[in-house]
């Protein structure tokens, strides 16, 4: 994922998904069932997008890679900053699928079935 585009595809392709613009013109969210996984500047320069980690992950990833910081104003254990042309493709799209999975967990039994009956 390098540009807008690629990461409207990304995030259309996991289940249940859906865009919203709950702050601003420009802050594009990614939610799954009303819960936030995802979201992004449509105008920074270079791309940049913030995920849901588990606190552990977070820590390591952000010693481990330059393009990778705290949440850009959340909770800075729960969340990091991606800047997404600074990192192998393939980890932002892993990161991605991870945050969106840490919401899915996170749901219900019922709202998990719901989403599951979704896609049949």
């Amino acid at each position: 994922m390098r540009t807008v585009a690629d990461l409207r595809a990304a995030c259309a392709d996991l289940r249940g998904s859906q865009e919203t613009f709950p702050f601003d013109a420009s802050t594009l969210v990614f939610k799954v069932t009303g819960r936030m996984y995802a979201l992004t500047d449509l105008g920074a320069d270079p791309l940049t997008l913030s995920l849901k980690v588990r606190p552990e992950d977070g820590e390591a990833l952000r010693a481990g890679y330059a393009g990778i910081a705290a949440g850009d104003h959340l909770n800075k254990r729960h969340w990091l900053t991606l800047t997404l042309d600074r990192g192998p493709e393939a980890l932002a799209t892993e990161l991605l699928r991870g945050s969106y999975a840490l919401v899915v967990a996170g749901l219900t039994r019922a709202q998990r079935r719901e989403l599951e009956g979704a896609a049949e």
